[in-house]
């Protein structure tokens, strides 16, 4: 195993807060979510992240099965922030990806390949529940 790349960040404040990496590329402030808060929150940071690996991994998929991705590929992520009398605080997802042009069988199986291989469907894989759809 080889380390590829390491995200550093500092938060500070929690859901209030404020966030920064280490070569200030990031610097967001922080809020609760729903609220009229001036930052973004924690679900929309994972929603972003998830559906930019997302994209990234239908195009290794395409790659594989001998298909081009098409230009205006998109992943539109929502990510629920949801309390569970019993089991407390959880999240679950949903990806809705959008593959213009490309045969529907075909892009399901896009979609179907780069859930197995994006670092963050494996991460979340029997933790939470994620919904893929090709719209």
């Amino acid at each position: 195993m080889s380390i590829l790349y390491t995200g550093k960040t500092t938060t500070t404040g929690g859901r209030n807060g404020q966030a920064r990496s280490d070569d200030n590329r990031l610097d967001i402030k922080l809020s609760l979510p729903g609220s009229n808060g001036a930052g973004t929150n924690p679900e929309q940071l994972f929603a972003a992240g998830w559906s930019a690996c997302f994209i990234g991994a239908m195009g290794r998929a395409a790659q594989e099965l001998g298909v081009t991705l098409p230009v205006d590929t998109s992943v539109d992520a929502e990510v629920d922030l949801v309390n569970d009398v019993e089991r407390g605080f959880s999240l679950q997802a949903r990806l809705n990806v959008s593959l213009p042009g490309l045969d529907h069988a075909v892009a399901l199986s896009v979609a179907e390949r780069a859930h197995q291989i994006c670092p963050y469907s494996k991460a979340t894989r029997g933790n939470i529940q994620a919904v893929i759809t090709v719209i």
